[in-house]
């Protein structure tokens, strides 16, 4: 009888440890071990003597291993229109932006997702998600088109298959041919799940049911997104409470706010999470603490359109899930979610709860594991603990930029961008020395820059 060949080991030794696990623990010098795809051991010290297997053995010295960074809200088209609109609000902003949007094409959505893809990995992502609603006539599969550019760069990635069924005439946004029928939509996302979504623990690929907003989308796309949704046992995504303008709009439609008109359509639970949130007063709080409802909470792109600060202290004192999201990059045009550690910490600090606000470690958390809650994936990966999947990261810290900042974690968080030495998913390496191993990035500048200008010239021609 055949028997399986032992998994194959990689041992990470004399680093600095930040687990992110319940305890927070952390070591000042540790190891860990990957064998296969899942973490074998974490611990102080060197690792255990004698290990079968071994293929790979990297020394730490001078660097903060940590989980992979968990980005929970992106739209990757975007990235073919970013530095547009740069002085608008978020409603004078979708208004400028959606006629080009419209227009959008399947290798326009392959290569912005290859550039989306490529900087969140080199600087730390292990799990993605993109957003994406915008589906035009005749555009091609662009669902499948942001799957293959996510397998091919090798991190793991949920699809929140969007939808829009409100269109210009019907008092949307965008242009009627950008926005589906209300059947359209819900067989096309139910078909995307069929053909993509993976249940297994250790799954690369998943797909979450995500109508784009309340005015965008109809209450019976909603409300029939939520039920395809539980239905088919995924997820459910979508922005909620974003601006003053849309608790307005939710008031004057619904005669509710948006939080209770969430709930009016089965859109609060644990398997639901949204973006933003920023307008949330206590009772909204109280009802995602109740519900187990999760927020993306983008700090950058609410900045860059003057959206407010979202409440996050009192969200996490609440019992809220919260993780960090890049957003679209034509709202937050850097597109790396390790910076958002830094402003997530430093806008919250602005707010009513100022000092208090944050402090490095629980930024690294929202960013960790707190991510990977709102997920649903929290039992798999974003903490360093055995038997999860093995997606961490090595950040060096012993260069010009932090190795004067005694506290590893206060040095990632406050300091600048650091340098990524090693990014492993699934315990495959995507990332060596700043540099992606799986694609070619100066391949994807180059098409990401092509198809941004044929996208401005088709968008020109009206």
């Amino acid at each position: 009888m055949a028997t399986a060949s032992p998994a194959e080991r990689t041992v990470i030794e004399n680093g600095a440890i930040a687990t992110v696990d319940a305890g927070d623990t952390e070591y000042a010098s540790g190891h860990v071990v990957i064998a296969g795809n899942r973490i074998e051991s974490v611990g102080a010290g060197r690792a255990p003597e004698g290990l079968e297997n071994v293929v790979r053995r990297i020394d730490a010295t001078g660097h903060l291993v940590t989980p992979g960074l968990v980005n929970t809200h992106h739209h990757f088209y975007q990235w073919i229109t970013r530095g547009l609109a740069t002085d608008h609000n978020l409603f004078n902003w979708l208004v400028a932006l959606y006629p080009t949007w419209a227009r959008i094409d399947e290798p326009m959505a392959y290569a912005a997702a290859q550039g989306s893809l490529a900087m969140m990995a080199r600087g730390g992502v292990t799990t993605a998600m993109d957003h994406h609603y915008v589906f035009p006539r005749g555009s091609g599969d662009l669902s499948g088109a942001i799957i293959r550019a996510a397998r091919e760069t090798g991190v793991r990635f949920t699809l929140a298959r969007g939808s829009m069924d409100r269109g210009e005439s019907d008092g949307g946004l965008p242009p009627d041919f950008a926005v589906e029928s209300l059947d359209g939509a819900l067989a096309a996302t139910e078909a995307t799940v069929k053909d993509h979504h993976e249940a297994s623990f250790d799954a690369m690929t998943q797909v979450a049911v995500a109508p784009c907003s309340p005015f965008s989308v109809s209450t019976e796309l909603m409300r029939q997104g939520a039920e395809l949704a539980r239905r088919l046992g995924v997820r459910l995504h979508t922005h909620g409470s974003e601006t003053v303008e849309e608790e307005k709009f939710c008031h004057e439609l619904f005669g509710m706010g948006p939080t209770d008109y969430f709930e009016s359509t089965g859109w609060l639970g644990e398997d639901v999470w949204m973006a933003h949130c920023v307008h949330m007063n206590d009772s909204d709080i109280a009802a995602f603490a109740r519900t187990g409802t999760g927020v993306a909470h983008c700090p950058s792109s609410n900045a860059r359109l003057a959206a407010g600060i979202a409440r996050v202290p009192d969200m996490l004192a609440a019992g809220v899930p919260v993780g960090l999201g890049v957003d679209g990059t034509a709202s937050n045009e850097s597109g790396e979610l390790h910076t958002e550690l830094r402003n997530a910490l430093l806008i919250n600090r602005l707010g009513a709860h100022r000092e208090a606000a944050l402090n490095a470690r629980k930024a690294l958390r929202l960013g960790t594991y707190g991510g990977a809650q709102v997920l649903g994936r929290a039992a798999e990966t974003g903490s360093l603990e055995a038997g999860k999947l093995a997606d961490l990261v090595l950040w060096r810290m012993d260069t010009l930029a932090h190795s004067s900042i005694a506290d590893p974690v206060t040095a990632l968080v406050f300091g600048a961008a650091a340098p990524v030495t090693a990014s492993f998913v699934n315990g495959r390496r995507i990332v060596e020395d700043g540099r992606l191993l799986t694609v070619d990035e100066e391949a994807i500048a180059r098409s990401t820059r092509d198809e941004a200008q044929r996208l401005a010239r088709i968008a020109a021609q009206g």
